[in-house]
């Protein structure tokens, strides 16, 4: 289970280093990080952290990203948790070419989110 980015990047970092050089942006940690199960069979891991202002900021980003199940089940896996302010994601995958293409949709998904976020604000309580 994911703890939050602390926790991701320690698994990811456990079995390979990150790629050199790797674009960092603020509220952003990335942890590419390829493991090896034998000589035929690679499994690919993907961390990716993402900090939002508050915890329940990071809880609604988490309540609508969920939801989305991977087309590719068994071959591709994803959890998403929340911790305090921060989103943590970690993809596990063999198939490197479709960890990508889910990487590169979830991160479609996430700009949307955080911009009807910003759009519309916190939520009103009743």
């Amino acid at each position: 289970m994911l703890t939050g980015c602390a926790g991701t990047a320690a698994a990811a970092a456990g079995s390979a280093h990150p790629a050199a050089g790797a674009p960092k942006a603020p509220g952003v940690g990335l942890n590419p990080a390829p493991k090896a199960s034998g000589p035929e069979s690679r499994t690919h891991i993907f961390a990716l952290c993402v900090l939002f202002p508050t915890p329940l900021d990071a809880g609604i980003a988490l309540g609508s990203l969920a939801p989305d199940a991977e087309p590719h089940p068994g071959v591709i896996g994803k959890e998403l948790t929340a911790s305090g302010s921060t989103l943590a994601v970690r993809w596990t995958a063999e198939d490197a070419s479709l960890l990508q293409v889910s990487v590169v949709s979830f991160l479609e998904q996430l700009s949307l989110v955080v911009r009807t976020m910003q759009r519309f604000g916190p939520p009103v309580s009743h």
